[in-house]
Formats: structure tokens, C-alpha cells, sequence
């Protein structure tokens, strides 16, 4: 977890990136660009399980705050969390308007280190978990990849997804219980023994 020191100063080098770009700077929309889309995607992967459908979300998030950079008020939000809160949005509104029924097959490890056994049990494991996550209510599934995947804190995700920061501390127990429940008939079959976790 990032300490306040940490979010001010990632804050205001964001700030100082977008007024920059704002100001002609090709290279400042690159390092702006390269610091924000990673996590941007990941968060819409995440949420909404596709991989086209996130990079989608992405650009588009990317593209509506090279909007917002000449109007961009530093005071007022964090470039990282009005992209979270864009990102948060966007998938909403995909999700609405189509669900998946299934997960695409995921891309294999680039690593080849693993053995085979263990590439597939982690590939087992991760379509479990985003399976879980997509059964779970928009809400709790924003609020539990934000938390726990993202390694956001409840006062940053509450801007995010616009509640208070009790409603960030419920969605996220809520989530955190469902997904439990739900892939605890799965522990055996994914290798997850008493003492493992």
C-alpha cells in the first residue's frame, strides 16, 4: 500500500504530465501513457473478462482525459483515479449492455520456466477466480478488484465508484464472502490443500 506521501507525489507528477501535454508535449502524453494504461487495463480485464473489450476501455479512457488535459484541475482529483473511476464507467456500461456467457481462453504464460503442471493449475486457478468474479453483482466486483487486485485504498475507491467509504467497506466484505462461497467446492480440484492458501 502506498503511504499519502506517495499518492501526492505520484499526483502531482501526474498533474505536471497532463499540463505538459496539455501544453504541446508529445513526450509527456508517452510517460503519462506508460504510468496510467497498464493499470487501466488490468482493472477492465478484470472486471469485464475480455481482453479486446478491455484494451476497448482503455483507449477510450486514455483518449477522454487527453480531453480533459487543458481544463485538468490538480486539486481536485488524481489523474490515476479519474482514470480508475473513467475505466469503472465504461465497463458498467459494456456490462449492461452485454454479458458474456463465456470466458476467452487465456493467453499462455510468457514464461516457459514453469512446469506444465503448475502453468495449468495457475491457468485453472485464474479462470476460476475471473469466473467467480464475473458472477458476482457490477458493484461488489468493482469493488473487490480495486481493493484486492488493484491494491487501491476504500477512500480512492469510493471516489472511484462515487459512494462512501462504509459502502466501498461492505461491497468489498460482500464480494470477498461470495467469491468464498463460490470456489470453496473448487479448493481440491485447484490444489489448495488446508494449509495452503
Amino acid at each position: 500500500m502506498k503511504d499519502t506521501g506517495e499518492y501526492d507525489a505520484e499526483r502531482d507528477a501526474d498533474a505536471a504530465l497532463l499540463a505538459r501535454y496539455a501544453a504541446g508535449d508529445a513526450a509527456a502524453a508517452r510517460l503519462l501513457s506508460a504510468r496510467l494504461s497498464p493499470r487501466a487495463f488490468a482493472h477492465a480485464f478484470r472486471v469485464l473478462g475480455d481482453r479486446a473489450e478491455a484494451e476497448d476501455v482503455t483507449q477510450e479512457a486514455m483518449l477522454r482525459l487527453w480531453k480533459q488535459a487543458p481544463k485538468w484541475d490538480a486539486g481536485r482529483a488524481q489523474a490515476s483515479t479519474w482514470i480508475y473511476r473513467v475505466v469503472a464507467n465504461l465497463c458498467l456500461d459494456r456490462l449492461r449492455r452485454t454479458r458474456p456467457d463465456t470466458l476467452d481462453e487465456m493467453d499462455a504464460p510468457a514464461d516457459p520456466a514453469p512446469r506444465i503442471e503448475t502453468r495449468l493449475q495457475d491457468a485453472a486457478r485464474h479462470d476460476a477466480l475471473q469466473s467467480a468474479l464475473l458472477r458476482l453483482p457490477e458493484r461488489q466486483r468493482q469493488a473487490v478488484v480495486l481493493r484486492h487486485l488493484e491494491g487501491l485504498a476504500n477512500p480512492q475507491i469510493a471516489e472511484i465508484l462515487d459512494v462512501g467509504v462504509e459502502a466501498v467497506e461492505s461491497l468489498t466484505a460482500r464480494g470477498k464472502r461470495a467469491l468464498t462461497a463460490d470456489l470453496a467446492a473448487q479448493r481440491d480440484a485447484l490444489g489448495y490443500s488446508d494449509d495452503t492458501t
